[in-house]
């Protein structure tokens, strides 16, 4: 840290540790199976909308801080337009050290890193060292709980999403394993 803040010429002290990553939050449906006799085609009706959104989220732990943004893709213009957000959280006079993974969207050649910034890529597949990883779990988590309160909640449906005997067999009721991933 001495190095960055040296190469940048602000004082040690002066120095913000940053962790960024994504997560996908969203729809994304699996292929339905059904039992048929050899040689037919049953119709098996299921919903293959999918429906996805990317938060990108970074985190000061000593500092208490964060950014965010919700977009509705995950490439280099997001991660742009990311990096603009974390800037605008820095202290005035300070300077950030931003670690994240190494996704392509992260070191690509078209990235336009604030001045504020140095990025720091964590090494190859060490998700546990980012503890912004951790944070995802938890928002994932209250999404899925506001997501399955509202569903209970909405017009058309009967009582809580699965108290029908039909529900426990839809993905909107049990099977949301796959609505958030980082």
């Amino acid at each position: 840290m001495a190095e960055i803040a040296a190469n940048e010429g602000v004082d040690a002290a002066d120095v913000e540790i940053w962790f960024a990553d994504e997560a996908r939050i969203g729809q994304k449906n699996k292929i339905t199976r059904r039992w048929a006799k050899r040689g037919t085609r049953p119709s098996a009706p299921r919903d293959q909308r999918t429906a996805s959104a990317y938060i990108f989220g970074a985190i000061c732990p000593k500092d208490g801080k964060g950014a965010a943004l919700v977009l509705p893709a995950c490439n280099t213009e997001a991660m742009n337009l990311h990096l603009t957000e974390i800037a605008t959280a820095i202290a005035p006079g300070k300077h950030a050290v931003l670690l994240l993974d190494q996704a392509g969207w992260h070191l690509s050649s078209r990235l336009t890193v604030p001045p504020n910034i140095t990025l720091l890529p964590l090494p190859a597949k060490c998700p546990e060292l980012n503890p912004q990883e951790n944070v995802w779990q938890t928002v994932c988590s209250l999404l899925v709980r506001m997501w399955l309160a509202l569903y209970a909640t909405c017009e058309g449906c009967v009582g809580r999403a699965g108290a029908e005997p039909h529900a426990q067999r839809t993905s909107h009721a049990t099977k949301y394993q796959g609505f958030c991933r980082s």
